[in-house]
């Protein structure tokens, strides 16, 4: 896919429905940017070669030195799923533990968020802490279990030992949910009790006091990671390549003759084929039988790393190339390092992209569909319940839930952070190419000022002499004048050195609701405001600067990294 226009983006953002908002988030060296590199590469932006090379929305020169990411940084995609056309407004995070600010900022403007865990160390403690900001925030996760080819190069694990030690991996992520939810539950289980036991005190009747927990009422069964679920993927990003069993299951149904649904609920757990029968049976590990996991998945990928890094097989590479109908550069056959033939052909059989954008656009919530206590939460400050706000504030949570931009829609935004930009890297102050009218009209402009220049530098009778008729002509006679304001719109203008800062705070941040435009009167609400003390200050006008205060709106900024566009 090439590079998508900023008029398209626009024309995306008109439809909810189909926008997704979401962050990476993971423990540090887990492969979040890389992964990111790899979203970023599927729309032109980048080449899918430099991908986890460039790391692209790492703008800081201290990220690139250091190999860390240490401020979040947002970009738009577009992505095509048949005849559906998807905007992805994408945040990636950091994962050291000094920079947790930057997530939370993330989390906040999000509805759903890409995880990702290193397939070698497994769960790690900012594993577990991203884990549960996102649960906190109410935003859906998705799975990325990334760096499998250490696995096979660093390990030296069979497919069937990666099997089992994938396994373990997504237990302990769902260990680590399950006991998320078990707080959660018990937590509102006792704020019940606690009413109960008022109210029985304030009764003289006798009460049947309820031992049970809660638990066994809630319905936890879609919180779990399961690749059956299709929410978990399998990758390895700096290799280019990842996978959903919905893509397996799809591929080999047709060729052993099963449906596609059967296949798969049974590709991933202990099922094995029964080659006589032909069917699909429990007990793989019983009976010493491969997993159907193993056999149709783990073993293809196994033996291509076999091939091209291990034993370097010119003739089985050709076999496989051509058995999967791919098309390989002969530049990179011949390449003397084999993890570049690798990812060419990994990125054209199994590209990483596809497979999570896939997942992202199928499993993770529009703005349409934002759940009610998320909503609250962004709407109460510090420990304020929002049952306890004033009705007029209770009144906007139907204006978020709906995420309208029409005219009449509130206009309603989140400010996660403020960060400073160089004022000569905003866009009306960037160097653009022109068309070929632009170029006209500067040329024009500039014998217009080099006749003026030459008219004013000619005295007396010099000037009447010299002077010919065109250029004593009035300003309506001339054929091709521009216009003052023209003049001005279409001289370059920098930044003054003196008169102007050169630093500026841009808002990162999420319109919620509404639409925002250029020179717009807006209230902005600082964090010592509060709801109800506003209510009663704005009748006796009392409100103060500190809480509360209005201003025209500014330019409205898209991120691309650390680039701005108008």
């Amino acid at each position: 896919m090439g590079p998508t226009s900023l008029d398209k983006i626009r024309t995306l953002q008109r439809n909810p429905a189909n926008i997704r908002n979401l962050c990476i988030l993971a423990h540090v060296d887990h492969g979040k940017t890389t992964l990111a590199d790899c979203l970023v590469a599927s729309n032109g932006i980048i080449s899918s070669r430099l991908a986890g090379k460039l790391r692209y929305l790492d703008s800081r020169e201290d990220e690139q030195v250091r190999g860390i990411t240490m401020k979040s940084s947002a970009i738009s995609l577009h992505y095509n799923n048949g005849d559906q056309d998807y905007l992805i407004n994408l945040i990636d995070s950091p994962g050291h533990v000094d920079f947790s600010s930057e997530v939370s900022t993330a989390v906040r403007l999000c509805d759903g968020a890409i995880v990702v865990v290193d397939a070698v160390e497994g769960v790690c403690p900012q594993t577990q802490v991203v884990l549960r900001q996102a649960w906190l925030e109410n935003i859906k996760p998705v799975l990325l279990i990334n760096k499998i080819d250490r696995l096979i190069l660093e390990l030296k694990l069979t497919s069937l030992e990666a099997f089992t030690h994938l396994q373990k991996i997504l237990e302990q992520v769902n260990a680590l949910t399950g006991s998320l939810f078990t707080s959660k539950v018990l937590e509102e289980r006792a704020e019940k009790q606690k009413e109960e036991t008022q109210e029985w005190e304030a009764s003289s009747e006798d009460q049947v006091y309820d031992w049970s927990a809660g638990l066994e009422e809630a319905d936890d069964s879609h919180l779990y990671f399961s690749p059956d679920q299709g929410n978990v993927v399998f990758a390895s990003a700096i290799d280019g390549w990842g996978f959903s069993i919905q893509q397996f299951a799809s591929l080999h149904s047709q060729r052993m003759g099963i449906k596609e649904e059967v296949l798969l609920k049974t590709l991933w757990g202990d099922f094995y084929v029964n080659a006589k029968a032909k069917r699909i049976m429990k007990g793989a590990q019983a009976k010493g039988k491969k997993p159907l996991f193993v056999q149709l998945v783990l073993d293809n990928i196994w033996s291509l790393y076999d091939a091209v890094v291990t034993r370097r097989d010119k003739a089985k590479v050709e076999k496989v190339v051509t058995s999967l109908g791919l098309k390989v550069m002969a530049r990179d056959l011949s390449h003397s390092d084999p993890k570049v033939l690798l990812s060419a052909i990994c990125r054209q059989w199994l590209p990483v992209s596809e497979a999570v954008l896939l997942m992202v656009c199928k499993k993770l919530p529009s703005p349409l569909d934002m759940a009610s206590e998320r909503v609250e939460k962004l709407m109460s400050v510090g420990a304020r319940r929002f049952d306890s706000l004033p009705e007029q504030t209770k009144d906007l949570k139907t204006a978020f839930l709906q995420c309208s931009s029409g005219e009449s829609a509130p206009v309603i935004i989140f400010v996660a952070k403020m960060f400073v930009v160089e004022t000569k890297a905003l866009p009306q102050f960037r160097h653009r190419h022109l068309n070929q009218e632009e170029i006209a009209q500067r040329r024009e402009l500039a014998r217009q000022r080099h006749a003026e220049k030459m008219i004013a530098s000619k005295t007396g009778p010099e000037r009447d002499k010299d002077i010919s008729p065109s250029d004593s002509a009035p300003a309506e006679c001339q054929p091709t004048g521009l216009s003052a304001a023209k003049m001005e719109s279409l001289t370059l203008k920098e930044p003054e050195e003196d008169g102007e800062q050169k630093e500026v705070f841009i808002a990162f941040a999420r319109v919620y609701s509404g639409m925002v435009k250029k020179g717009q009167r807006l209230f902005v609400l600082g964090p010592k405001y509060d709801p109800s003390q506003a209510l009663r200050l704005v009748k006796h006008r009392e409100l103060t600067q500190f809480t509360c205060c209005t201003g025209p709106f500014g330019f409205c900024f898209m991120l691309i990294g650390s680039k701005t566009l108008v």
